[in-house]
């Protein structure tokens, strides 16, 4: 997953990564730079190593991503497609987003072996299901990367699975040579160049040889996440996820006055925030705090517990159903909408 920039600001690629300390970004802590390897074109894998020997970085489980904290303030969010649960490394894979605000930019330009920087702890809202009997899989591009680390899973639990993997030509798909050591171990593998095609991939055609009990899971770029959705929709698929690159157009909501009184338990606070606003602002000002990455509602770094009261929803990570539960909000994008809330903060 290359999840975008949650800054606006620019930074130059002749930019260089400044010393840090864990006390400069608490809860995080330090990578060392192992590897940056040109895999494809326009995409590295890196390869963190702990900065210290022991204790090894957290564990993480299949479709997992990580921050990186990077030079001028900017944070980027990218999937680990190295086996889940290894604790000596984390391998990520990098496009270079020449469209972008800087972050990938920067990553291609001046990231190098033996560079040291501030990475946060997996987070996971793509879980991969494991009780499942047969899992298919949709990539398109670098959205492979979080693929991989699931299909490597899935050969460890001696589990079949299929993937329909896409992108614009062979010379772009990254990470072929690494699912071809893959393919004697019970997972197949589906290729699909829009040049040698002649025409991006047919989802509902390509999807309908499956069974309606299989899991189905897609990450890449939106038209490919919504020709994904509508195609299983359209086939009566139930078992289906998705990670986005980017947040969905959320529909123009009218404007809401007024306050919520915001009760922050934990902090012994209460905060008057404004209903039209996301509470992030006023959390950190009022010194909380509070781990956020995206400030799209995409990543999820910023959810927050909902213990009273209902949240206006806004982000583009949590279910309907979720969202119906009211256990849990994006405090980056979303909105208070009853007149008390308490937050496990």
């Amino acid at each position: 997953m290359n999840l975008p920039a949650p800054l606006e600001d620019a930074l130059a690629p002749t930019a260089t990564l400044e010393p840090q300390t864990l006390t400069d970004h608490p809860g995080l802590r330090e990578a060392l730079v192992a590897a940056v390897t040109p895999v494809s074109e326009g995409v590295l894998s890196i390869a963190l190593q702990p900065a210290a020997p022991t204790p090894g970085f957290p564990a993480f489980d299949a479709g997992a991503h990580i921050d990186l904290h990077l030079p001028g303030g900017m944070v980027r969010s990218y999937s680990l497609h190295n086996p889940p649960g290894q604790k000596d490394r984390y391998v990520i894979g990098v496009l270079h987003e020449r469209a972008g605000r800087g972050g990938s930019r920067w990553i291609h330009e001046n990231l190098r072996a033996g560079d040291r920087l501030m990475i946060s702890a997996p987070r996971n809202h793509f879980a991969l299901d494991e009780q499942a009997q047969r899992s298919v899989f949709v990539a398109g591009g670098i959205g492979v990367t979080p693929v991989l680390s699931m299909l490597q899973r899935l050969v460890a639990l001696g589990k079949p699975g299929h993937l329909i993997y896409c992108a614009r030509s062979r010379a772009s798909a990254p990470f072929l040579d690494l699912l071809a050591t893959l393919t004697p171990h019970g997972i197949s593998v589906q290729t699909h160049f829009d040049d040698e095609a002649g025409s991006p991939p047919d989802l509902q055609t390509l999807l309908s040889r499956h069974l309606s009990t299989d899991h189905f899971y897609c990450c890449g770029p939106g038209p490919m996440l919504q020709a994904f959705e509508s195609s299983c929709e359209t086939l009566g698929f139930g078992n289906v996820h998705v990670e986005r690159f980017k947040a969905q157009a959320q529909p123009l909501a009218a404007a809401v006055d007024g306050f919520c009184s915001v009760e922050l338990r934990r902090s012994g606070l209460t905060l008057e925030i404004a209903k039209n606003t996301p509470p992030l602002g006023a959390l950190l000002a009022a010194g909380i705090a509070v781990e956020y990455s995206c400030e799209e509602g995409v990543c999820g770094a910023c959810e927050t517990p909902i213990l009273e009261g209902e949240a206006d929803h806004r982000d583009s990570l949590l279910s309907a159903a979720q969202k119906a539960g009211q256990q849990c909000m994006m405090v980056c994008v979303s909105r208070c909408r009853s007149d008390r809330m308490v937050l496990d903060l």
